[in-house]
């Protein structure tokens, strides 16, 4: 599985973190920014949906899940 790429999420959080810091009452972005977001975030809940179904799926055949470990590392799932 290769590794999501998280850093316009991490710029949009940063973005929201220095607007608030300077008082401002908005944060604007340009549409390709934007879109770039809205599809970075579609990945990330895609790929945790079915990280979530392949774990119920395991759950629900019995599936020994003893050594089942979740790292995150940088918005990086390993």
């Amino acid at each position: 599985m290769e590794p999501l790429n998280t850093i316009p999420i991490q710029q949009y959080i940063q973005q929201v973190k220095s607007a608030e810091s300077s008082r401002s009452r908005e944060v604007r972005m340009d549409i390709a920014t934007a879109k770039n977001l809205a599809y970075t975030l579609g990945i990330v809940m895609s790929r945790l949906h079915g990280d979530l179904e392949t774990l119920v799926s395991e759950i629900d055949s019995g599936g020994d899940l003893s050594d089942l470990e979740i790292k995150v590392n940088g918005g990086n799932w390993s």
